[in-house]
């Protein structure tokens, strides 16, 4: 009975060496720091790693987390200055730099870095307007940053950051602030249109004015090189015409023409007389060599042309080879003018016979033929 007694005891001690052990044996993670109270006092601060403490008098009460943390909180409806709500979403960025101060000033920090962050929010939005509070994400993170790093200092926390991840206007306010901006959209790409027209229509009218003025001093131009080469024609013509005058003068009085010439002239131009679709038939009167004297007579008289040439005459230079035989072909012309009066004449006689004057261009009209 005293034995069993005894081994009880010994285990009782046994137990409670073991307990005494583990409560006396404490480890702290990396990062953190344990606070330890004795008796339910402050006592020490414990960093990483193992610790011995007290058994049953000292007790590791909280383990404060020294890493910065992320804290995403809830949206809060805010009303502006223009009695507008919004919904904001905050984010804050903060670490613990006294775990004493954060675990004994404030029963909750992250639930009063939370109140703290709401109220701030509403007292910065609340001096804005809308547009304002939509444009100023960065006044109102500096100005929240401010207010809880002074006001988080005696918790012994650090406000690193503070971001607003959005403002939400009302639905109604959404769709009036897409009309809006889709209007003054519509009204610059308006306006820039109307500039661009404006621009095309400056461009094309310097264009056709540059292109009219140009027109004008090319035709202008053209005028004048027309105009210029008119004359220049004019006057090459007239020298030409000068010239070939003063040239037929020249020939004509170094030729020094006489009756004969007339004649033969008249009689180049009896042909010319013939011709046209409507002489059909040419009667040649017995008369026309007594019309000839006459013509030959009255040409004669005429002033400036000589009945008769003496001396040699002065021949035009035709070119070699090309100067022809007047006298040759004057008689041949003679010749065959008298054979066709002579044929005339015997038509219109019928039943004579023909004389050797008619055939024979050499015997005039009454006179006999030569005998060989």
């Amino acid at each position: 009975m005293a034995e069993t007694v005894l081994i009880a005891l010994v285990a009782i001690v046994v137990l409670f060496v073991v307990i005494a052990l583990a409560k006396s044996i404490k480890i702290i993670p990396q990062a953190h720091t344990g606070l330890v109270e004795r008796l339910g006092r402050y006592k020490e601060s414990l960093g990483a790693g193992p610790h011995l403490i007290v058994p049953f008098i000292d007790r590791v009460r909280y383990v404060i987390d020294m890493r910065e943390q992320v804290v995403s909180f809830p949206p809060q409806n805010v009303i502006t200055e223009d009695n507008l709500g919004v919904s904001i979403d905050t984010v804050i960025y903060f670490q613990v730099t006294d775990p004493v101060a954060a675990t004994y000033e404030i029963g909750n920090y992250i639930t009063a870095v939370e109140q703290l962050t709401m109220t701030t929010v509403r007292n910065i939005v609340g001096g804005m307007d809308l547009e304002e509070t939509l444009t100023s994400r960065d006044s109102i993170n500096a100005g929240l940053a401010s207010v809880l790093d002074e006001a988080t200092g005696r918790w012994g926390l650090k406000a690193k950051r503070v971001e607003i991840k959005s403002i939400d206007p009302p639905v109604s306010i959404r769709d009036a602030m897409e009309k809006q901006m889709r209007a003054d959209r519509d009204k610059r790409a308006s306006i820039l249109t109307a500039e661009g027209e404006r621009q095309s229509a400056i461009l094309t009218a310097e264009g056709n004015k540059q292109s009219a003025i140009l027109n004008a001093e090319g035709q202008r131009e053209s005028q004048i090189l027309r105009a210029q080469a008119d004359r220049e024609s004019q006057i090459l013509r007239a020298q030409g015409e000068g010239q070939a005058i003063q040239t037929v003068f020249q020939a004509i009085h170094d030729g020094r023409p006489d009756q004969s010439l007339l004649a033969y002239q008249y009689l180049q131009m009896m042909p010319k007389i013939a011709e046209g679709e409507s002489n059909k038939l040419w009667i040649v009167p017995s008369e026309i060599g007594k019309a000839l004297e006459g013509l030959g007579s009255t040409l004669t008289n005429m002033e400036g042309i000589p009945q008769q040439v003496d001396g040699p005459r002065t021949r035009v230079e035709m070119g070699p080879g090309a100067a022809p035989d007047v006298d040759a072909e004057l008689r041949k012309t003679n010749a065959a003018v008298e054979q066709a009066i002579a044929a005339a004449e015997s038509a219109a006689r019928p039943g004579r016979p023909a004389t050797p004057a008619d055939t024979d261009p050499a015997v005039g009209p009454g006179e006999v033929p030569p005998t060989t």
